[in-house]
């Protein structure tokens, strides 16, 4: 099994700033990608960022400008720097993780992960 802890999230005001971790562990695996997701009420999750192996990124258009996404792979975590926050963004932020397991060395399969969600809220 893969874990994904994540971290970081509470409520700030707009403006404000925040720092999302998302830590990966478990059995043997590689990274294909990591991103995060993002849940407001009553609306559809949507895709926030995402950071591949290769370290390229892409980001949802309300975002970009604002939020950074980047990858620490000696600690196989993800992180989130957002910043100039708005109440838009209030939502529960879910780290994904797109990974190839393996046993004994030989790989099994590529298995989308999520974690248990972290709650953002922008409000003065």
């Amino acid at each position: 099994q893969v874990q994904l802890v994540e971290s970081g999230g509470g409520l700030v005001q707009p403006g404000g700033s925040l720092r999302l971790s998302c830590a990966a562990s478990g059995i043997p695996f590689s990274i294909n990608a990591m991103g995060w997701y993002r849940q407001a009420p009553g609306k559809q999750r949507e895709l926030v960022a995402r950071i591949t192996g290769g370290d390229s990124t892409n980001y949802s258009d309300s975002v970009k400008g604002r939020f950074t996404i980047s990858r620490d792979n000696a600690k196989n975590t993800v992180y989130l720097q957002m910043n100039s926050l708005k109440p838009d963004d209030t939502a529960v932020y879910y780290c994904n993780a797109d990974l190839t397991t393996y046993y004994q060395g030989i790989p099994r399969g590529t298995y989308a992960y999520w974690g248990q969600g972290t709650q953002v809220t922008v409000s003065s």
